[in-house]
C-alpha cells in the first residue's frame, strides 16, 4: 500500500484515528507526569604532594626543593586514587554514606571515565550520585567527599607514611546543586507520542478491514442474484432461474 493510500484511509476514517491518537496523547502525558524524578549532583577530587614532595630528605640540612603541588603529579598519585576508589566503591562503603547497592540511589566513584571496567589512571576521584529527591543526591555527595578524605588520611597512618609526605585529596569541584535529570522521562514520552501514532494507524486500518469484511459477508438482494454481471458486449444473461 503507497503512501496516498495510506492517507485516504486515514482521513476517510478520522472519526477512528483522531480520538485513538488523542487517547495515546494523554497516556503519553501523564507517563512524563508519573514518572519518577531523578536529580543529579556530583564533585570532583584531585590528589597532590605537599609542597616538598613525598620523601623526607636524608639530611635535615639539605631540605626537599619547595614544588608547586599542581604541576607535581606522578603514578603514585594515580596508583593512590585508584586504590581509594576500590574502597569507597565496596558495599560496606556506600551503604555508610546512605546509597545502598540495590536501592534507588546510583551512586558512581571513578577516575573520571565512562566504563568502570577500563578506568584510566588519573589522580583525580570524580562523585556522582543520582537520587529521587534533591535533598539526598547532594547530602550523598557530601558524605561520600568527606570519606574520600578521611580514607586517604587512615589509609597514610595505617601504612606508617611520614605526616610531612602525606597525599592531600584537593576539592577541585565543590558537590554541585542537584540538576532534575529529564532525559528518562522525556524518552517515555517520546516513546508514547510514537506508540500513539502506530495505534492510530493500527486503529484506522483494523477499522477499515471490519468495515470491508462485513460488507462482503452482506447478503445480496434476490433480485440482484438473477443476473450474471454484465457481459464485454454489453448483454445480460439469466443465471439460476429454474421453471
Amino acid at each position: 500500500m503507497d503512501f496516498w493510500a495510506t492517507a485516504s484511509i486515514l482521513f476517510k476514517r478520522w472519526y477512528v484515528t483522531i480520538p485513538a491518537f488523542l487517547l495515546t496523547i494523554v497516556g503519553a502525558v501523564g507517563v512524563f507526569a508519573v514518572a519518577p524524578k531523578t536529580f543529579i549532583s556530583s564533585s570532583a577530587l584531585v590528589l597532590t604532594l605537599p609542597v616538598t614532595g613525598g620523601s623526607v630528605p636524608s639530611d635535615p640540612k639539605f631540605p626537599n626543593p619547595r614544588t608547586n603541588p599542581l604541576v607535581s603529579f606522578d603514578q603514585g598519585l594515580s596508583m593512590t586514587s585508584s586504590i581509594l576508589i576500590q574502597a569507597l566503591n565496596t558495599p560496606q562503603a556506600v551503604a555508610k554514606v546512605g546509597a545502598p547497592i540495590g536501592g534507588d540511589v546510583t551512586l558512581k566513584i571513578t577516575s573520571g571515565g565512562t566504563n568502570p571496567e577500563m578506568m584510566p589512571a588519573t589522580p583525580f576521584i570524580v562523585i556522582t550520585c543520582e537520587a529521587p529527591s534533591a535533598e539526598q543526591a547532594h547530602g550523598i555527595v557530601v558524605k561520600v567527599t568527606e570519606l574520600a578524605q578521611q580514607e586517604l588520611r587512615a589509609r597514610q597512618q595505617q601504612v606508617n607514611a611520614p605526616p610531612t609526605t602525606y597525599v592531600s585529596a584537593t576539592v577541585v569541584v565543590p558537590p554541585t546543586q542537584p540538576d532534575e535529570k529529564k532525559g528518562s522521562r522525556m524518552r517515555s514520552a517520546v516513546v508514547t507520542g510514537a506508540l500513539a501514532f502506530f495505534m492510530s494507524l493500527f486503529a484506522a486500518f483494523a477499522f477499515e478491514s471490519f468495515v470491508r469484511h462485513r460488507r462482503a459477508r452482506r447478503p445480496i438482494p434476490p433480485e440482484l442474484g438473477l443476473y450474471e454481471p454484465v457481459a464485454s458486449n454489453g448483454a445480460r444473461s439469466l443465471a439460476g432461474r429454474e421453471g
